[in-house]
């Protein structure tokens, strides 16, 4: 019904998000509890599966410092170097993300190559399948600490986090706006318990600080050669979570952030780390589940249900995300109309999807099932975030380059490293395959697989739409000349087609043969930005009295309210009474035809995908009772 793709705009350099002043140290704290809940519960499992995976054979002191000199360096390259440097800086508009990194380019471009829109469909589905793993992952693992409380529980682990995953689930219609102000105080307290904890071992042996040299990351790497691949494989899930820093930067703004993980996130991370290394060179009895043992018997029951509310707070940041990335594909083509509710009066980025929901109940159900354990679970675990993490450094090496004019021996000097470390670490994720990496690739492969036919198809309907039509100025001169029954009143008509004369209009002329007083043939398009200012949300061009032309653009994140876009057209100079307008539509119905233009499995899924997507009417927050359907027939 609408123009899928993008109005290609010029670069405009980045402007920082509109944050309300005085308001930065909530901020801060909002962002402790959204941004950093997926990387705050690594700890949880990040150096118990490496020193698992490096302890095969028996752990030497040398290889547990190793590992954790690994696993800090890789905070401080990854998350510290790339995102909190580098990558915060390149905002559009204020937000982040891989689709406003992919607009960026776009921008600098000035056009949109199919190379770029692959790019951010793979990026897309790579989220998608981090935000299933993830709830899985990080509730398991936390749940998981009940059975060092009670052995006996341990049949109960697998039962007790369904419960609090469908509970999680559920409550998603209701939104997060009035449990969400608990979040940044709980994970405060979370980040300063795993600090405490970790200072308060330390003392169990100084060796440990010797981590803190990259030296020591370095030559564990070169001792172990090719085997050092199977626990960089695990040491990987300490930034698992560490790409919301830019995903989520349009909600709390790039100083909060910067300033959370400098002053908290890090150093307690680094702590935590560093405490369990010396507890374990102390007691290497202790390396099946450091974390836990860090705390005394009297404080491990609330220890664990601290860490449940941690991992609960991870899960709801990450489904959050899905959600909003989900809306933006939406928004630029890439998937059929979702419907989207609202969930919040004061706080727009508050959205619920229901049919994304139940997709990530369904897959994060049967994620815990077929696992069973977190220690399973995390061989799936890693692939998803690393691709991510790929393509933002791909698409951050043309932007630098392209828009940016960095010099490109610069360029090579400073993304090179870091692209080098995230494909080494991508190969080390690529040795789980066999163990559960598939499912992360198998998810994203669908889902690419489904926008691929989405924009394929799109594109194809259209072509074959355009056969036969008539443009609208040739419309024009016909009715000149017919006269038709001219009834009062405004009538919009919406179609993805501004200078063809839309089917609903056509339609309305054979069967009814009247045509409106004045008719606006409305086309939405979405800009590569995220929002898009009331004065330049319209483009108005008047082809004759009773037709006017309206080019519609919303930011990819914003909701399309046409009736609300509609009547900024009256301090144009437009005449009319946006409450008695009737606004008309086209729905179409598909039938698969051999040889039309798509393979027959492909055309089955594009019609499949037609039939679920969400009603126009809602989408374009059209008003119901002043709605009018005209139905087509299409063989495709």
């Amino acid at each position: 019904m609408t123009d899928s793709s993008p109005t290609p705009a010029e670069a405009a350099p980045p402007v920082a998000a509109p944050h309300p002043p005085g308001h930065g140290w909530k901020l801060v704290l909002g962002s402790i509890g959204v941004v950093y809940g997926d990387i705050g519960t690594s700890p949880l499992y990040a150096l118990r599966e490496s020193l698992h995976a490096a302890g095969r054979d028996g752990l030497r002191p040398e290889e547990v410092i190793g590992v954790i000199s690994l696993l800090i360096w890789t905070l401080i390259l990854i998350v510290t170097v790339k995102y909190v440097l580098l990558i915060m800086r390149a905002d559009n508009r204020g937000e982040g993300g891989t689709l406003s990194l992919v607009a960026l380019v776009q921008q600098a471009m000035k056009r949109r190559p199919a190379w770029l829109l692959g790019i951010g469909v793979v990026g897309i589905s790579l989220f998608f399948g981090d935000a299933m793993i993830t709830p899985a992952m990080s509730v398991l693992s936390a749940v998981e600490g009940l059975s060092l409380v009670a052995p006996h529980f341990q049949p109960f682990v697998i039962p007790t986090t369904l419960l609090i995953i469908l509970g999680l689930f559920f409550a998603q219609y209701q939104g997060t706006e009035r449990v969400s102000v608990f979040f940044g105080p709980i994970m405060t307290v979370w980040f300063l318990v795993m600090a405490g904890m970790g200072l308060w071992h330390m003392s169990d042996d100084m060796r440990v600080l010797a981590a803190l040299n990259p030296v020591h990351a370095l030559g564990f790497l070169v001792e172990n050669g090719l085997a050092s691949l199977i626990v960089l494989g695990s040491v990987f899930l300490a930034v698992t979570g560490g790409e919301a820093l830019y995903a989520d930067m349009g909600h709390f703004g790039r100083r909060p952030i910067r300033i959370a993980w400098g002053l908290l996130v890090f150093p307690a991370l680094t702590l935590s780390y560093l405490g369990q290394g010396a507890m374990v060179l102390a007691h290497p009895e202790t390396a099946y589940n450091p974390f836990f043992l860090m705390a005394p018997g009297w404080a491990l029951l609330p220890l664990v249900l601290l860490a449940t509310a941690a991992t609960v707070i991870a899960s709801q940041a990450v489904i959050s995300g899905a959600f909003s990335m989900m809306q933006q594909a939406t928004q630029m083509g890439l998937l059929p109309r979702l419907e989207i509710q609202h969930t919040s009066e004061t706080q727009y980025g508050q959205i619920y999807l229901p049919k994304v929901n139940l997709i990530l109940a369904v897959g994060v159900i049967l994620l815990v099932l077929a696992f069973g354990s977190s220690s399973d679970l995390a061989a799936a675990y890693g692939i998803a975030v690393t691709g991510d993490m790929v393509i933002t450094s791909v698409l951050a090496f043309v932007l630098f380059y392209r828009a940016w004019k960095w010099p490109l021996v610069l360029v090579v000097a400073v993304v090179a490293p870091i692209l080098t470390l995230e494909l080494l670490f991508l190969a080390a994720n690529a040795t789980k395959i066999a163990d559960g990496g598939y499912v992360p690739i198998l998810m994203a492969l669908t889902i690419c697989l489904l926008m691929w036919t989405w924009v394929r198809g799109t594109a194809h309907v259209q072509r074959k739409a355009r056969m036969g039509m008539v443009s609208v100025e040739t419309l024009i001169g016909m009715l000149k000349k017919s006269h038709p029954i001219t009834c009062p009143g405004t009538a919009v008509f919406l179609t993805s087609d501004p200078d063809m004369a839309p089917s609903a209009l056509m339609h309305n002329l054979k069967h009814n043969r009247v045509l409106h007083k004045q008719n606006f043939i409305v086309t939405v398009g979405v800009a590569p930005t995220p929002r898009v200012r009331d004065a330049d949300r319209l483009v108005i061009q008047r082809l004759s009295e009773e037709f006017v032309k309206v080019r519609m653009t919303f930011g990819y994140m914003e909701q399309p309210n046409v009736p609300k876009a509609l009547a900024l057209a009256r301090k144009q100079g437009e005449k009319f009474d946006i409450m008695s307008t009737s606004f008309f539509l086209n729905r179409r119905s598909f039938r698969s035809a051999r040889g039309q233009g798509l393979p027959n499995w492909q055309e089955r899924v594009y019609i499949a995908m037609t039939k679920s997507a969400a009603d126009a009417t809602d989408f374009y927050c059209l008003p119901s009772n002043r709605v009018v359907e005209m139905g087509q027939q299409m063989t495709i």
